[in-house]
């Protein structure tokens, strides 16, 4: 499995939505300034992530985007699977895996089942709350006097 650039800047912008959501929208031409990407780009994530309900839109002069809900309530796997759709490392495995008929006797199966697990595990457990906490470690490090 490896995880596209959709699916990087996916978690950039819902860092940056998180870290600079003062109770106002977030402009998407601010994140694609500070993050470096391209606002036409970003558009097309930021629509992914408005469909399955991670942000909302709001319209206007002063429009923009917030999240739905805290940063504590976000996984980096549903995070990922609204951008990238199936994490699955094969396609007989994950909720949208194509059904085997060879699942009984495949030795591969169980190898690709446990590999799904394992990135589901990881990606379900970390939030955007901790990789703000990440990320305030990191800046935190850097502060120089």
């Amino acid at each position: 499995m490896r995880i596209s650039t959709k699916g990087q800047n996916a978690i950039k912008l819902m860092l940056d939505l998180a870290v600079y959501s003062t109770g106002e929208p977030v402009k998407l031409k601010d994140i694609a300034k500070r993050q470096n990407i391209s606002e036409k780009y970003l558009e097309q994530i930021i629509s992914l992530l408005h469909k399955d309900r991670l942000v909302k839109s709001v319209r206007g002069a002063r429009g923009g985007y917030t999240l739905y809900d805290v940063p504590e309530r976000y996984t980096v796997g549903q995070i990922l699977r609204a951008a990238e759709g199936s994490l699955a490392p094969t396609d007989c495995v994950g909720d949208n895996g194509k059904l085997c008929e060879n699942m009984g006797s495949c030795v591969c199966y169980r190898l690709w089942t446990k590999l799904d697990d394992a990135i589901s595990e990881v990606l379900d457990s970390i939030t955007l709350a901790d990789m703000l906490d990440w990320q305030n470690e990191l800046m935190g490090d850097q502060y120089v006097i």
